[in-house]
């Protein structure tokens, strides 16, 4: 399993009743309650974005993120913005610099935006803006009575009201309905009309943003559902709608605008482990056999799946099989249980192998069937742990890498304090993050380490991946025992050398 990261493309915040812009702010802050500076004495608001889907998009063309093994439904997307209050716990339940309160015990919801008649018309197209405060900075001045009055700074460019905001889109459009939707359903658009793609609950306001988008960018994907142009974060309208408060209550998350690592993305996860049985392949049971297609060293995929035929001693065929696509030039077969006299000589001969129209020669090789005994040890006595060093080929120890990269990292899994590779297959895991302080902040969760038949290795593409200072860590099933190996790959992700 392998994640990508999609970056927004543009995100607003809709203050309500509000020509007010804050398109460029590192920041939102969701609030309902009081809103003193609002047109009504009670006011909300609301998060629009768009994601930039071009870099997901090409890997499936590319066939780097594949479905032949598995099927669209596969492939997860989650949405993951970082609240501004998760970091310290003394927040909670206190006000922001602007004497918000902090919200807790809420939902908020993940919409799509609709179209200019709800589910039917055109997609409504909205820019981001170049507004970042919510408020104007005012300065007072005497009068000849005595009295003051606030005069509005003309140089005040982090203030705007150029759209998008409540009202427009565009300088020339407008919402279907102010505020894209009527909590009330008595607009144009109504929330009763809208896609609600998640709900979340916070119970104390300062968890992070997790919305299952799943189904909704697999429809995007596949194309079965069309008119995309973003969706919005908001506050369910039982709470939009509550009167009568004193204070505003509010919650926090970074932008895409953000200075800090925590930029918000849809994390995309994939199938594409590679367990392969070649040196390691045991009668009765289910083994992995995979082909692996390149030119001058990358790989390449071919224009159909290939077929695998594994044959006996005698030559006789014992199975034959449709290979089907793992990632980009990998080619994965499933063989259930062999039964066989072992350990014994089978080959496997691969064929229907084209590329461009043209047809490549059949490709043979040697496949040994070892016993079923030695996949699994019996006895009276229990097995130490062994405990595991690691060396890295594909990115050196604090080698500073441009983000235009992708690596293939192979692992060297060996017996601490010995210079001998392990041989049989080892459950090992990774996971790589970055450090903000003492914080360590996921990039990849713990992730399977593909086994070929003649190396452990993992890849990594940089190309969605924030410049920072990365971190590796090893975890390896043995005897029982989960043993974590602590940064053991240390390297620098940057956008120039």
């Amino acid at each position: 399993m392998s994640i990508h990261r999609s970056y927004f493309k543009k995100n607003n915040t809709l203050l309500y009743n509000s020509f007010t812009n804050t398109g460029k702010s590192p920041y939102t802050e969701l609030y309902f309650g009081s809103a003193n500076d609002q047109i009504s004495s009670t006011g909300f608001s609301r998060f629009i974005f768009d994601i930039d889907f071009s870099q997901l998009v090409s890997k499936i063309q590319n066939k780097v993120i594949s479905t032949g093994c598995t099927s669209f439904s596969s492939m997860t997307h989650t949405l993951r913005m970082t609240n501004t209050s998760s970091f310290d716990s003394e927040l909670l339940n206190s006000t922001t610099s602007s004497g918000r309160r902090r919200a807790t015990s809420f939902d908020l919801i993940l919409f799509r935006i609709p179209l200019t008649s709800g589910n039917t018309g055109i997609a409504q197209s909205w820019d981001e803006g170049v507004g970042y405060d919510f408020y104007d900075v005012q300065r007072t001045i005497s009068k000849p009575n005595g009295l003051l009055s606030p005069v509005l700074l003309p140089e005040d460019k982090s203030y705007s009201q150029r759209p998008s905001n409540w009202f427009q889109t565009t300088t020339l459009s407008a919402w279907t309905q102010p505020g894209i939707y009527s909590n009330t359903n008595t607009g144009n658009i109504n929330y009763s009309g809208l896609t609600i793609v998640d709900t979340q609950h916070f119970e104390f306001g300062n968890e992070d943003i997790e919305f299952d988008m799943t189904n909704e960018v697999n429809q995007y994907l596949t194309g079965s559902t069309t008119g995309f142009t973003g969706w919005g974060v908001a506050f369910v309208p039982e709470l939009e709608n509550i009167t009568g408060l004193t204070e505003n209550y509010s919650v926090g998350f970074f932008t895409r605008h953000t200075q800090t690592f925590y930029e918000p993305f849809l994390e995309t996860s994939y199938v594409d482990l590679i367990e392969d049985d070649r040196n390691a392949f045991y009668s009765n049971k289910q083994n992995k056999l995979y082909l692996y297609s390149y030119i001058n060293g990358d790989f390449q995929s071919l224009d159909e799946n290939p077929t695998v035929a594994i044959r006996d001693l005698s030559d006789d065929v014992v199975t034959t099989l449709t290979g089907c696509q793992i990632t980009k030039g990998i080619y994965q077969v499933t063989v259930s249980a062999i039964t066989a006299t072992t350990p014994c000589m089978f080959t496997d001969t691969w064929s229907n192998l084209k590329y461009n129209g043209a047809t490549l020669p059949t490709i043979t090789n040697d496949l040994t069937i070892l016993p079923f005994s030695e996949y699994f040890t019996l006895g009276y006595e229990s097995k130490d742990p062994v405990l595991y060093g690691f060396d890295y080929y594909g990115i050196k120890q604090n080698e500073r890498i441009l983000n235009t990269e992708i690596r293939k990292v192979g692992v060297i899994i060996k017996r601490a304090y010995t210079a001998n590779q392990s041989i049989k297959p080892v459950n090992a895991q990774y996971r790589i993050y970055v450090k903000q302080g003492q914080t360590e902040v996921q990039v990849q969760d713990w992730t399977q380490i593909n086994r070929s038949s003649n190396e452990y290795y993992f890849v990594f593409d940089t190309t969605d991946k924030i410049p920072n200072e990365y971190f590796v860590d090893i975890k390896v099933y043995s005897s029982g025992e989960v043993n974590t190996y602590k940064r053991t790959l240390q390297f620098q992700i940057v956008d120039k050398i």
